[in-house]
């Protein structure tokens, strides 16, 4: 006898009572219950992003009242189970695997501790990625204090692995926006430590610690910075002339951009989107917001699937770029009503609107991979005329009154980190990156960076790419003399003057 599949909620049998259970767990009126009661909710079910340990049946109080001590008798950290450290510790171990440049640079230079005196006050996403470069800066003789700088993209085991050890973390998975602030000022503000290095991810800490703590942010030698939008924010304060240490942009960086942008996101728009929507890439019409590195990478991905992707540009020259890799550059609101997805990945604010959204065709996937949370207008959807129903952690499609859907991914965050997970070796990239900033800048003499915004040495995103060529077996040629001599080079690099564009 043939089935049909019905995709309606109208007559659900359920072969036993705790499948009913764990389906009515799920609200549908969004109105009707806290943001962050949704939050935690989501961030403890079956369909967790990240590989995550946390039993679904977890309680709902939340860590900041919660008493916990580490097995060295420590309570400073706050994170949602210190007893899950045994599950964090093998996660990072098995990201160490992949992330073998760090792990060199930890064995090079363990004996001299670069970072000794160091005290790094951190605010990343913390991953088992992540905890493999904190464990790296301590190993190199650094103090750290840390916290998260995405309230989605913690995961929970790694951050009591890492308290456990003895770093005080401030984070867990689903925190709401006042925790996120808490946690910030927890790691800033403690009795007898002042932090001296501040490694950054989206500017949030550097603006905290600027408007809070002017004496401390005054002098900190000097602060790391590895995204779009946080090095736009140090531009916009050294250009104010309030910016009174120096920044290094990492996310600017050869090494960081062409990897963590464009070649990790080529892999890891198509995971996020499938963990979380099932989708079938094939003839779907997608719009990519952006045509940057991020969106090169997720249009190369989409396009290898099949997908008609067409591009939304500001730049001439990246839209030109953009049509030579054969794709369309339209306006927004001309395509807005055929498309079946729509991405986001500008830096920008706004660039999807209520008004585009109101457009949408029924079923349209809206998601952003840019940094911030405010290219998507999210906020003009928390309206009295919309519903919200969560189907899944981090998807909630929004009813509009005539029953047409939007499916709304992460509310609107990073749907790579939030959604799935980010190749390990591409993290290795970056970290190794921000460790290296982190040393030259604690380390350099008095006078070398003065206060403003710099580049990473080329030498340094060149010793940083030659760290990771043992993973592939790859050989380098090397120049002969006459050839050094006749290119006007050293034979041990940099290799390429700083306007090179690779």
């Amino acid at each position: 006898m043939a089935h049909k599949h019905g995709h309606g909620r109208e007559r659900i049998q359920f072969a036993n009572t705790e499948d009913k259970q764990e389906f009515s767990k799920y609200p549908t009126k969004a109105g009707r219950r806290s943001l962050s009661r949704s939050i935690s909710q989501s961030s403890t079910d079956s369909y967790s992003s990240a590989a995550s340990y946390t039993d679904s049946s977890d309680d709902e109080t939340s860590p900041r009242d919660k008493a916990q001590v580490n097995t060295q008798g420590s309570s400073d950290f706050c994170v949602k189970n210190i007893k899950q450290a045994e599950f964090g510790r093998r996660e990072i171990e098995i990201a160490e695997q992949d992330m073998s440049a760090l792990i060199s640079l930890r064995k090079r230079a363990q004996g001299e501790k670069p970072l000794a005196g160091a005290k790094i006050v951190g605010c990343t996403h913390i991953t088992a990625q992540t905890a493999v470069l904190i464990e790296t800066l301590v190993a190199l003789g650094a103090q750290c204090r840390w916290t998260a700088c995405n309230i989605y993209s913690t995961q929970n085991e790694v951050a009591a692995a890492l308290a456990e050890t003895g770093v005080p973390v401030f984070a867990w998975k689903g925190e709401s926006e006042d925790d996120f602030w808490w946690c910030i000022d927890r790691c800033v503000n403690t009795e007898g430590w002042q932090a001296n290095m501040i490694l950054d991810d989206g500017g949030d800490l550097t603006h905290w610690v600027y408007k809070k703590y002017p004496s401390v942010f005054k002098k900190v030698r000097g602060i790391v910075e590895e995204s779009v939008t946080g090095v736009h924010r140090l531009y916009q304060l050294s250009k104010a002339g309030k910016l009174c240490v120096p920044a290094m942009n990492v996310n600017d960086s050869v090494t960081k951009q062409k990897f963590d942008n464009l070649y990790c996101c080529r892999e890891s728009i198509l995971d996020g989107l499938k963990r979380t929507t099932d989708i079938m890439f094939g003839g779907k019409q997608v719009v990519v917001c952006g045509y940057g590195e991020v969106g090169k990478g997720c249009c190369t991905a989409l396009k290898a699937l099949g997908a008609i992707v067409c591009i939304t540009e500001i730049d001439p020259i990246c839209a030109l770029q953009a049509c030579m890799d054969g794709f369309r550059v339209v306006k927004l609101s001309e395509v807005i009503r055929q498309m079946d997805v729509v991405i986001t990945c500008t830096g920008n604010k706004n660039v999807v609107t209520r008004e585009q959204l109101d457009r949408m065709k029924n079923g349209c996937i809206v998601c952003n991979m840019g940094h911030s949370n405010t290219e998507i207008d999210v906020a003009s959807l928390r309206s009295p005329e919309l519903t919200w129903e969560r189907v899944r952690s981090q998807v909630d499609h929004i009813i509009w009154p005539d029953g047409k859907r939007v499916v709304l991914l992460a509310e609107g965050r990073l749907l790579n980190l939030s959604c799935s997970t980010v190749p390990t070796f591409v993290l290795s990239i970056t970290a190794t990156t921000q460790a290296l900033a982190l040393i030259e800048l604690f380390n350099a003499p008095e006078g070398r960076y003065k206060q403003d915004v710099y580049l990473l040495p080329k030498k340094m995103d060149e010793y940083v790419a030659s760290l990771h060529l043992p993973n592939f077996d790859a050989h380098l040629t090397e120049l002969s003399d006459e050839q050094a001599k006749y290119m006007g080079l050293n034979k041990n690099g940099p290799f390429k003057p700083n306007y090179y564009r690779y």
